[in-house]
């Protein structure tokens, strides 16, 4: 199953998807696919599957990303080929998407799983932002701006998770991610199999 989590900026959704990763070691991780340098430490195939631009246009022209985005001057993409290999041998897979990417994943993979992760109040994402002091106050604006707009989009989703409390979220995902392992739609084949042999 194909799990993405999204969320503004201050929703804790990179915390609680590493909480989610260390809870559930049999949960893999998505590797995305881009067009910018590694960072020092950075492993290709790991953190990232480094690409350079022409072979990340060919990618696109091969129908190989189940969404993709150009994000200051840099391509992102989730590589279909490697979703697709995880799930179709039972695994688990979750993805840190914005949104946008979230959208594209609904039309290109309409199986998965998409979880929306919201901060308490608005005050507490203001709270979260200005905390991390990265930002100017301009800057602040923006993210503050960018947050409320995603916030509007929750209702695409298929669940939402408070994140109040960060092992509350992450279990609550848990119990989603079992919840839906057991939809009928997921188990026709196995239902077929078993009645075939009656």
């Amino acid at each position: 199953m194909y799990i993405v989590i999204s969320g503004p900026s201050g929703s804790g959704k990179s915390t609680v998807i590493q909480a989610l990763l260390a809870k559930k070691k049999a949960l893999k991780k998505s590797v995305s696919v881009t067009t910018r340098q590694p960072r020092q430490g950075e492993r290709d195939g790991v953190d990232y599957y480094f690409k350079t631009l022409l072979e990340y246009q060919q990618m696109i022209a091969d129908g190989a990303f189940l969404e993709t985005a150009e994000v200051y001057t840099h391509f992102y993409g989730t590589p279909r080929d490697k979703i697709i290999e995880f799930v179709e041998k039972g695994a688990d897979v979750i993805g840190e998407l914005d949104t946008m990417g979230a959208r594209q994943v609904k039309k290109s993979f309409p199986e998965s799983v998409r979880i929306f992760i919201m901060p308490p109040s608005f005050t507490v994402l203001h709270e979260r932002l200005s905390g991390r002091g990265t930002e100017d106050e301009e800057g602040l604006r923006r993210r503050i701006e960018s947050a409320r707009k995603e916030l509007s989009e929750y209702h695409t989703y298929d669940y939402l998770v408070i994140n109040d409390d960060l092992n509350k979220a992450r279990d609550e995902i848990l119990h989603i991610i079992a919840a839906e392992k057991n939809r009928i739609s997921r188990r026709e084949k196995q239902i077929e199999e078993m009645l075939s042999n009656t």
